[in-house]
């Protein structure tokens, strides 16, 4: 494999750019973005237009360091597995380039002042914070080699930067808090099922579980139960509607933006091969942070 050919050329980061390219394969840069800025929009939307500097700023810095965290955690964990996919061969825990014991100091110093931080903004924050972290590391990761059920599990740490994000301003689980969880963890499943499927090959090769077989195959059920769960966006919609917690605007842009991820779900259920899959993982990247950017505008 390339990506293994390349991590034995070069075993240590040697230059200053190498340990910039490391570090962010280590930290899993792109994903963590990813979810610090789904927190940030969360405390915009809470905020409204009193978006305060210094709590936004120590949000943003204590997210990164807790994402840091648990995906070096998750990294040094998985070391082993990852040598045997092509797609995370490269890591450098896997290909020996880092060493378990340093990356699990950074993990250490990134879990505490993170933690810290968010202490700062309240109690309930930080407490959220860390359940997201030990949550991710230490059940969903092992979990991923036993049963398809770590999905489930995952979907909660995943979910959770949202209601951070509200908590870290209101300081309290509100009805708006919980809706916003409801739509991040609904639409994890498409998304990572999408992704399993493309990557299932490598993923059973390296021994893990996460998608539901038959015979040796993945279950075509797999398809029916991604279309299920885009739809499951609907009822989340109107429930937001009646509850006031959304307004017409919102509520009507937010079930455009779902009716497209659920059309590629449907095509996803009907051809069930990779195209489709990948058009639907294409499609949950678009999705969330355009939903997210419409209750922006259309949360009461």
């Amino acid at each position: 494999m390339r990506a293994k050919e390349q991590a034995q050329v070069r075993t240590a980061s040697v230059t200053f750019r190498d340990w910039i390219q490391d570090f962010e394969l280590l930290v899993k840069f792109r994903l963590s973005t990813f979810v610090v800025f789904s927190s940030l929009v969360a405390y915009g939307i809470a905020a409204g237009g009193d978006i305060r500097l210094i709590p936004f700023i120590i949000l943003a810095v204590g997210g990164f360091l807790i994402t840091f965290a648990a995906n070096i955690l998750n990294e040094i964990l998985e070391a082993d597995y990852d040598r045997m996919m092509e797609r995370t061969a490269n890591r450098p825990l896997a290909a020996k380039r880092w060493s378990s014991s340093s990356a699990l100091v950074l993990a250490g110093v990134c879990s505490l002042v993170g933690i810290v931080l968010f202490a700062l903004l309240n109690p309930l924050t930080s407490f959220l914070g860390t359940l997201s972290l030990v949550t991710y590391a230490f059940i969903y990761t092992p979990l991923k080699r036993y049963s398809p059920v770590a999905v489930l599990v995952g979907a909660i740490p995943g979910a959770l930067p949202v209601m951070i994000g509200m908590i870290a301003h209101d300081g309290v689980i509100t009805s708006a808090a919980l809706f916003l969880f409801a739509i991040q963890f609904i639409w994890q499943f498409p998304h990572f099922w999408s992704i399993g499927f493309l990557s299932y090959d490598q993923y059973r090769n390296a021994g893990y579980k996460l998608l539901p077989e038959e015979d040796g195959q993945i279950d075509t059920r797999l398809g029916t139960q991604a279309l299920v769960y885009t739809g499951l966006l609907f009822p989340v919609i109107l429930i937001g509607f009646l509850m006031g917690l959304i307004t017409v605007v919102g509520a009507v842009g937010l079930t455009l933006v779902s009716a497209f991820f659920m059309w590629k779900a449907w095509k996803f259920y009907k051809q069930f091969d990779k195209p489709s899959a990948r058009a639907l993982m294409f499609s949950s990247f678009i999705f969330l942070p355009l939903a997210l950017m419409v209750l922006w505008w259309g949360m009461n």
